[in-house]
Formats: structure tokens, C-alpha cells, sequence
């Protein structure tokens, strides 16, 4: 076995070695009157755009525009809103169109509610009906305020006014329900929640969670494990209602929460009227003043799907 002093002695020596073949290359080169070659790079190539991943913390967004009156292109003019039930069934004659919703620059959907159910009518007969439609006119979505659910969630909270809705889309086999929190402190941010059902057959939960400091109407989207998957921003500087909201794009279940995330941007100008309204639905039945039943088409929601019929 070789000592130290050996070992050290031999390093010197390679050392001295290679000083010295270096020192000669350089001569021989300069004798000739050229450069030495360099060395080879041993970086690695760039991997091509088209090769490389796609950024984790990249978003699609949406943005949901609240238009200042009635007079648009989609209702306006004779015989427009003829035309407009002919394209679909769930165009009813009551829907008033108020937004539109708009990605990469572009329209792709528009958002209306039944104007005569949450204006006219009075009691557990008013409620909140949302309904997406694409730029055409085709149904995607319908959105119901559960008058039943909210008022028993409202009961069993005391009276903090608890909302819950249910949430129909045009390529799912399962309903969406979407509560707010009855946990809700004064001053303390309010919190939504909902679950979808994956590929799997298996449930993943959600939770938005108002901000803290809030005045546009700003929420965060987390998953069941608190990561942060999406988000709604409202900005105060616009006069009818602006929002802005994106999804993170490589999420499996991106194309259901965009459309869960759009009616809920939608539903946030009215979020404070329908809380009013179960708040106040709570007194009147407590006090006996409004008799509790359910309107027809919201009982139909809650009908058995294994009922004998």
C-alpha cells in the first residue's frame, strides 16, 4: 500500500506533467502561427419550445363584464328576443342578458337571469335563476338560488343567512351545489364551497375564500389539500361589474371549475341581494307571515331520480 508522502509526491509529478504538455502544444501552435483549438462546450442543447413543459403556474383566464343597460346587440331590436327563444329552449321569456364573458380578447359565452322570478315575486317563489349561454345562444349552464336548502341551512345557522345553489351543465352527469359557509364570523371573510366528481368516479373538494381586504368582490379558489387552483378578482373601478378569474391551466378539472367560476362571477353582484332576501325569508316564517312551500320547477329538483313514475 502506498504512503503518503508517495501519493503526494506522484500528484506533484502528474501535475508538473501536464503544466508541461500544455506549454508545449502552445508552442508548437505558435510556431505555425495558429490558435489552439477550443475546448468543447459541454453544455448541454436547448430543448426546442415545442419540447419543453408547460409552465405549472400558467392560467386560463376569463373575464365576466357586466354591460351598464339593456340596450345591447343580443336583445335589442324587433323581434330579437323571438329569435332568441327559437335558438334555445332555455332562453325563457323573461331572461334578461346582463354580461358576457370574454377570453383570449374574444366573446365565448354570454350570462342572463330570469328578471320576472327574482324581481316579481315575493316569498320562497322568488329565487335567483342563472343560465350560460354560448356567444350563439346555445344553452351551457343553469345556476338556481335553493330557496329550500337556504332556508334550512339559514335556520340551523340562527339566522345568518346561508345560500345554496345548484349548478346544471350541458356535458356532466352530476349536479354541482355550491353552499356558503354558515362558520362566518363578523368581519371575517365569507367562504363557498362545492365538490366535482373526476374521471375516477371519485369527489375533489373546493372552497372559495372571499379576501380579507375586499371591495371589488375578490376570491381565492383552493383545493381539498389548500393549494391554490383558481381565483375571481373584481375591479372597483368599473361602473357595472367587472371580473376577472382564471384557472390554473394544467388542472384535470379545469374545463368544470371555469364553468363553475364564470356563474359564480356572475352571481357575486347579486350575492348581497340574495343574502337580504334569506335573511329576511327567515324572519317572515318565523313569525308566520310566509307560509314555507316550494315553487314547481325548484320541487323538481328535489325529487327522488328512483321515484316510482
Amino acid at each position: 500500500m502506498m504512503d503518503d508522502g508517495s501519493s503526494n509526491l506522484r500528484a506533484e509529478a502528474d501535475a508538473a506533467a501536464n503544466e508541461a504538455a500544455r506549454e508545449a502544444r502552445s508552442e508548437i501552435y505558435d510556431k505555425a502561427g495558429k490558435k489552439p483549438p477550443a475546448k468543447k462546450s459541454k453544455r448541454k442543447k436547448p430543448v426546442p419550445k415545442s419540447k419543453a413543459k408547460k409552465n405549472p403556474d400558467a392560467w386560463h383566464n376569463f373575464t365576466v363584464q357586466v354591460w351598464l343597460t339593456d340596450f345591447n346587440a343580443t336583445e335589442f331590436g324587433i323581434f330579437r328576443r323571438q329569435r332568441n327563444r327559437a335558438k334555445s329552449r332555455q332562453f325563457t321569456s323573461d331572461m334578461d342578458i346582463y354580461a358576457e364573458v370574454i377570453e383570449s380578447g374574444e366573446r365565448t359565452g354570454l350570462i342572463g337571469y330570469r328578471d320576472a322570478v327574482w324581481k316579481k315575486n315575493e316569498g320562497m317563489d322568488r329565487r335567483l335563476i342563472f343560465k350560460m349561454f354560448t356567444d350563439k345562444l346555445n344553452w351551457r349552464a343553469t345556476m338556481d338560488l335553493m330557496v329550500g336548502r337556504s332556508l334550512q341551512l339559514t335556520m340551523g345557522a340562527r339566522g345568518l343567512p346561508v345560500t345554496a345553489y345548484s349548478i346544471n351543465t350541458n356535458d356532466d352527469d352530476y349536479m354541482i351545489y355550491l353552499e356558503r359557509s354558515a362558520n362566518k364570523w363578523p368581519l371575517m371573510p365569507e367562504h363557498f364551497s362545492f365538490f366535482l366528481i373526476n374521471e375516477d368516479g371519485k369527489p375533489d373538494f373546493f372552497r372559495l375564500r372571499r379576501a380579507y381586504i375586499n371591495i371589488g368582490g375578490d376570491y381565492t379558489l383552493y383545493d381539498q389539500n389548500n393549494n391554490v387552483v383558481g381565483f375571481v378578482d373584481g375591479k372597483v373601478m368599473s361602473i357595472a361589474g367587472r371580473w376577472h378569474g382564471g384557472v390554473r391551466e394544467e388542472h384535470p378539472q379545469k374545463k368544470k371549475l371555469l364553468t363553475v367560476l364564470k356563474l359564480f362571477g356572475g352571481m357575486i353582484l347579486f350575492n348581497g341581494q340574495c343574502r337580504r332576501h334569506m335573511r329576511s325569508l327567515h324572519k317572515d316564517v318565523l313569525a308566520g307571515r310566509v307560509e314555507p312551500k316550494l315553487e314547481r320547477q325548484e320541487g323538481d329538483l328535489y325529487m327522488n331520480p328512483r321515484r316510482v313514475r
